[in-house]
């Protein structure tokens, strides 16, 4: 089973590609250069394994939340592919690849994500067993909406970490606030959460996969007066 796997809700271009038995890693930090960048990106990883796109069984794509632009980009890329090819797309929130960079924690995991205007994306996750599992809604919160929410024994990732990691460690106690390398998704983890979701077979079409937007429409409003 060959997997191709990208994330695109940061700033950086995250792909993840595997075979039956190896997983390869990609990470770029594109700033405003994603759309110019990820398909020729995409095709240097696969000229350099020997592939060609209708080898990939299955595409996979972050679903946010995170950066509108770098969410549409990323599923159009991977979308485009699929319908091309006739092939199977599994959709993964974003927020959920974040909380795998965790492996074994007995706190809740609380991945946050600057969501712009003095607002944070985030969920949260409790690791039981091997599995990590889901234990509330994606949410668009205030950072004094979050710390209400989140009394104590807590451990934060996501590039919101570095943004309100004095006001977290001020009303949490005790909570873990981790650093960068904590900060953005890692490739190896959507092609996990894919192959998952692949031996499940909840994979989906090119139509049937869905960006996650946590705003509300109306803040997509433009009032031209």
């Amino acid at each position: 089973m060959k997997i191709l796997g990208i994330d695109t809700s940061t700033k950086y271009l995250c792909i993840g590609i595997c075979d039956q038995v190896k997983v390869y890693e990609f990470n770029l930090e594109v700033g405003q250069k994603l759309s110019a960048l990820i398909a020729p990106t995409i095709k240097r990883i696969l000229d350099s394994l020997g592939w060609e796109a209708k080898d990939i069984d299955y595409f996979a794509c972050g679903l946010g939340p995170g950066s509108f632009t770098g969410l549409r980009i990323g599923l159009s890329t991977i979308k485009g592919l699929a319908w091309a090819l006739n092939k199977p797309v599994i959709g993964i929130p974003s927020l959920d690849i974040l909380a795998r960079n965790i492996k074994s924690c007995g706190s809740t995991i609380v991945p946050i994500v600057d969501a712009k205007r003095n607002l944070i994306y985030c969920s949260a996750y409790r690791i039981t067993g091997n599995r990590l599992k889901r234990i509330m809604p994606y949410q668009l919160l205030s950072k004094e909406e979050l710390v209400f929410k989140f009394k104590k024994d807590i451990l934060f990732l996501g590039d919101a970490s570095g943004l309100y990691k004095e006001y977290l460690l001020k009303h949490i106690k005790p909570a873990i606030v981790l650093e960068s390398d904590f900060w953005y998704p890692q490739a190896h983890n959507i092609i996990l959460a894919a192959k998952e979701i692949a031996h499940s077979k909840k994979a989906s079409n090119a139509f049937g996969v869905l960006p996650i937007y946590l705003y509300p429409k109306e803040c997509q409003i433009k009032i031209v007066k």
